[in-house]
């Protein structure tokens, strides 16, 4: 299942993430992890949760972002919840709004992952700006 948070820049979308990552680690029976660029929730997010930094994988596209997400997958069967905060910045170069290629991302983890995982993605763009592509998954 995928599930998005979408807000403008400041409208509490990490927050919001923080809270159910935190959430999540107290309650999923499983292992969550968490996928940021920058390391910026280190104190924010619960010390049972794997929290990876995009940037030292070097992850600066789609296509290497969904390679390494199905590479953590094949690494961890026990994985039930996966958060990826701005995913427009790990996933377009220079964090440009590269729609077309999340709704590709989005379309190809819908297909692969398996029903029993969740994955969280915060977007920060204004919900009217999304093409369908991205929305069906909201």
């Amino acid at each position: 299942m995928i599930k998005l948070i979408i807000g403008k820049k400041g409208s509490g979308k990490t927050k919001l993430l923080i809270d159910r990552v935190n959430a999540a680690a107290e309650t999923t029976n499983g292992n969550v992890v968490c996928i940021e660029q920058g390391m910026q929730l280190t104190f924010e997010i619960s010390h049972k949760v794997r929290l990876i930094d995009a940037e030292e994988y070097k992850i600066n596209n789609y296509d290497a972002f969904y390679g390494f997400v199905n590479g953590v997958l094949a690494g961890n069967y026990d994985i039930k919840e996966i958060f990826i905060d701005g995913i427009l910045r790990i996933g377009s170069a220079d964090g440009k709004k590269d729609f077309e290629g999340l709704g590709n991302l989005l379309e190809k983890l819908y297909k692969q992952i398996p029903n029993d995982i969740t994955l969280f993605f915060t977007i920060s763009a204004d919900q009217n700006e999304l093409p369908d592509s991205v929305l069906k998954f909201s």
